[in-house]
């Protein structure tokens, strides 16, 4: 019974949502009945606190447009070179409206029509004055004013359901790319056009034969606004010493853009959260995705977030781009956060024999601090070189206190934690159009990442017996574990795109594949007499030595037929490696896959198969 009543109340929820609205459709055509393609369809509701819907028109000249219900709008149809026209309605039900665009008239001095939306090829340029209502006052609020953007809390964008990865100003990265600080510091009345670059390539001539699935967002700035120092201060003091300070400065000019944002508050507010710092990872172009994966770090532990007591809080970031000359573009930033916090928890716990008063206390200092160089060479239109550098270091203290309290007796465990680490990458790329039919593609890519967590407990009870070979005769119990990692990884990609003709394509790869990671943990226990009681015997601690080598070569081909595209390919590695732990093990094995079925566009199905 209960399934049929919610099979009812599905159906009516969905019938009234389905009723709130309507769909208004037609055709644009001029006035000799030819079909205008691409032509902007938007729909103004009068209440300008609702949003705008907008459609472009088919290769037919057929929209469709979503509305509420008995909701008053002015439709707008522009065409570039006619005359643009108007329409008032109040839908109240699913209706069919056309219309005729009439050719603009002949006039002696020269007539400028802006569209709202223009569409060429993979590039959709929003005019933003024809949206905004001039209240805005970041970029973010007039991202969400044009129609087919979203802008959620985090920062991140998205155009008609896909994702923006890559943040552009003028044709620039903004602070490595990343979406959050554009749309949330750079000032509304700055932008002038906003560009959505599908299938986006930062190497021009490597878009029509790699397979790239990014999206670029580009801020066009105002002409007065290119080279003009703009941003807001803003500071705040409140009650039991609490205080809030951020900047936000910008100079742009043709040549050089430098780029401050600064903050400082003890309120709890979390400037820099790790989802910030994914943007700001580093990585190589797309071109050379699925060869190998690109490592960043694990930096996670270093931007928890808890409930606070108290939290102070300081970042500060720099990013300057410089084109030097018009054939090398140099840009780099800096980014430092600091952060203290400390939050309290406290439970009453109450079971059959007794209760439990315990109490929790932490208190945490993170220092994260990276660091980005990039040079950018293009001596010519068919070749282009980059070489990127960055570097991560991090400070991360953390003690903490669990005290309960049960009938009396006071059992205590303290906790502290002190982990540093370093990341270093450098990647150099390389990009040459050689002719028509082949374009090289080669990177080199090195990282080095080391991380050395220590922990040491104190307890006053005795724990985990049987398990850690405890001195039992000790005052207190004290634990203490230290790891030590580091990696090295070296990937070489060289490719050669060959076309064909217009239809097929030839791909083909040859790589290599270098790492070397090394692995330690120590654990002992400190005795009251400051010596240490080793587990060593007992079957604890470890070090691993582990080398792993991975040279690969691989072809693909890729052909078109109407719509379709199909690609499918095989690859060759030969898999080498060893382990060291108590004895050494080494391991050399050849593997051959093959992938095939790959179809695009109007189907996806997908395959590989592995040959031993």
């Amino acid at each position: 019974m209960l399934k049929k009543i919610l099979f009812f109340v599905a159906i009516a929820f969905n019938f009234t949502i389905n009723a709130q609205t309507i769909k208004l459709k037609g055709f644009v055509k001029d006035s000799l009945q030819k079909p205008l393609s691409y032509a902007n369809v938007i729909a103004k509701p009068k209440d300008v606190s609702q949003n705008l819907s907008f459609a472009i028109t088919d290769e037919a000249g057929n929209y469709a447009l979503i509305l509420k219900k008995d909701t008053s709008y002015t439709i707008s149809i522009s065409f570039m070179g006619y005359e643009p026209v108007n329409y008032s309605i109040i839908p109240a039900k699913n209706t069919t409206k056309n219309f005729i665009l009439k050719e603009a008239k002949n006039q002696l001095d020269e007539v400028v029509i802006e569209l709202p939306i223009s569409v060429k090829g993979d590039t959709t340029t929003y005019n933003t004055k024809h949206f905004v209502t001039g209240e805005e006052r970041k970029l973010k609020n007039v991202l969400k004013k044009l129609p087919g953007v979203e802008v959620d809390k985090n920062g991140g964008v998205t155009v008609q359901g896909k994702k923006v990865t890559t943040m552009l100003v003028d044709g620039k990265k903004f602070f490595g790319g990343g979406s959050k600080l554009a749309v949330d510091n750079i000032p509304a009345d700055a932008v002038d056009k906003v560009q959505v670059l599908d299938n986006y390539n930062e190497v021009a001539f490597l878009k029509n034969v790699s397979d790239s699935d990014e999206m670029a967002m580009n801020i066009q700035l105002k002409e007065d606004k290119k080279r003009f120092l703009f941003g807001d201060i803003e500071a705040g003091k409140g009650n039991k010493s609490y205080y809030k300070t951020h900047a936000n400065l910008f100079y742009y000019s043709p040549k050089t853009n430098v780029n401050f944002i600064g903050n400082l508050n003890n309120t709890g507010e979390k400037t820099f959260t790790f989802k910030d710092y994914l943007s700001f990872s580093g990585g190589i172009n797309a071109v050379f995705n699925g060869n190998f994966n690109f490592r960043g770090g694990d930096f996670s532990q270093f931007l928890e977030s808890n409930d606070l007591v108290s939290s102070k809080q300081r970042f500060g970031a720099l990013n300057i781009t410089k084109t030097t000359s018009d054939k090398l573009d140099i840009s780099g930033y800096a980014i430092f956060s600091h952060s203290n916090t400390d939050n309290f928890k406290e439970t009453l716990n109450e079971y059959n024999l007794f209760t439990e008063n315990k109490q929790g206390k932490n208190s945490q200092k993170n220092v994260l601090g990276i660091g980005k160089f990039n040079l950018e060479y293009a001596p010519n239109d068919t070749e282009q070189w980059y070489a990127r550098t960055q570097v991560k270091k991090t400070n991360n203290y953390k003690n903490s206190s669990i005290i309960s309290l049960i009938n009396g007796t006071t059992n205590t465990i303290l906790t502290d934690n002190i982990n540093g680490a370093w990341y270093a990458n450098q990647n150099i790329e390389w990009h040459k159009k050689q002719s028509d039919k082949h374009t090289f593609s080669a990177t080199a890519n090195y990282t080095f990442d080391k991380n050395n967590p220590t922990t040491f407990w104190n307890t006053t009870s005795p724990i985990l017996q049987g398990l850690i070979p405890f001195d039992d005769s000790q005052n207190e119990n004290k634990l203490q574990q230290l790891k030590n990692s580091k990696k090295h990884h070296l990937h070489t990609v060289f490719k050669d795109f060959w076309v064909l003709n217009n239809n097929n394509h030839v791909y083909t790869t040859l790589g290599n594949t270098y790492q070397k990671d090394e692995f330690s943990t120590t654990d002992s226990q400190i005795l009251d007499n400051g010596f240490q009681n080793d587990f060593t015997s007992a079957g604890f601690n470890n070090m691993t030595d582990f080398n792993h080598n991975d040279f690969f070569a691989g072809i693909h081909y890729k052909f078109r037929t109407g719509i379709f595209t199909f690609k499918q390919g095989a690859y060759l590695h030969n898999y080498n490696w060893s382990v060291q732990q108590q004895t050494k093990i080494n391991k050399n094995k050849w593997y051959q896959i093959i992938k095939h079925g790959d179809c695009r566009n109007m189907s996806h199905v997908s395959g590989e198969l592995i040959v031993y």
